[in-house]
């Protein structure tokens, strides 16, 4: 299943994300920051790419479902002017799951076949006639990969470093969220549905809960000039407007030699209940800062 019409990026697309998500990474917002990078050029956030596979996959389902889990990895950047094409196929999932094979392509002309390259590929998981209940009952997620020991420094980093962001997602930010990403899945377009499935009221979509990892790890740690390379998520329970929701991620593991840093990402809610958990794996190549002594028992914090 693939969408007939691409989706042609902008500058403008990359920048609205930013304000949206507080990602205003410079290989994403600063194209003369970018030119000196290995991308040559702004690259779109990943969690936007994410948006539009999952403003895409809703309208494929044949009834309503809301997206718990997600796996991506990104072998190539999306550029300005790539159009970019939605791909799902067919996935093992548990029991009352619904599961696709996912592929984000982008090619510089939007008259090209849709085997275009490759710039998000991964595997989601959708939950039917979701309700509160149905996501406190889903399969446990396969246990994290061990964290392993790896280096004990990459430029200022250090295992154990952690950086947090408070926020609360307001009917403004749900508004811009659909506008610019087409992503109207009525669990969180449409209040009276959301209530009639048993949730408080809209819920706050899975790209915007990610977007809160985005933002620390492209401003806070590792810092501006990150790369995402892989992310994945799981939902373990719905955020509602306006709570005040807490992003950490947390370095488990550093890998001098390949720039490389995997780190523990997780969103709590204002009652402490687990909303989002996963894992990040970046490329720090372009740092910004990467002075030595810098942030070594680093845990900042930053509230809205």
């Amino acid at each position: 299943m693939t969408d007939a019409a691409p989706r042609v990026l902008t500058q403008r697309d990359f920048d609205r994300f930013a304000a949206l998500s507080r990602d205003d990474n410079p290989i994403h917002c600063d194209p003369a920051f970018a030119r000196g990078t290995h991308f040559g050029a702004t690259v779109a956030h990943g969690m936007f790419l994410f948006s539009l596979l999952c403003a895409h996959t809703w309208r494929q389902l044949r009834a309503p479902a809301l997206p718990v889990g997600q796996t991506l990895m990104f072998p190539s950047p999306a550029f300005v002017g790539d159009a970019v094409r939605i791909a799902l196929g067919p996935a093992a999932v548990p029991v009352g799951l619904a599961g696709y094979g996912t592929t984000v392509s982008s090619a510089v002309d939007e008259e090209v076949s849709e085997a275009g390259r490759a710039t998000a590929v991964g595997a989601s998981l959708w939950l039917p006639d979701a309700a509160p209940q149905r996501i406190a009952a889903l399969p446990p997620e396969a246990e994290a990969a061990p964290e392993g020991a790896g280096d004990a420094a990459l430029y200022r980093l250090r295992p154990g470093q952690q950086a947090s962001a408070v926020r609360a997602f307001s009917l403004a930010d749900l508004e811009e969220y659909i506008d610019l990403t087409g992503d109207a899945n009525p669990y969180h377009a449409d209040p009276a549905f959301a209530r009639a499935h048993g949730f408080a009221g809209q819920v706050v979509p899975l790209p915007l809960l990610a977007g809160m990892f985005s933002d620390l790890l492209g401003t806070q740690l590792p810092g501006r000039g990150t790369g995402w390379m892989k992310q994945s998520l799981r939902l373990a329970s719905a955020a509602r407007l306006d709570e005040p929701l807490t992003a950490r991620v947390r370095i488990v593991r550093l890998r001098a030699g390949k720039d490389l840093v995997n780190l523990a990402s997780m969103v709590t809610g204002a009652d402490g209940r687990v909303v989002v958990h996963g894992e990040s794996l970046v490329l720090v190549r372009n740092l910004e800062d990467k002075g030595e002594g810098m942030g070594q028992d680093n845990d900042e914090s930053r509230a809205a």
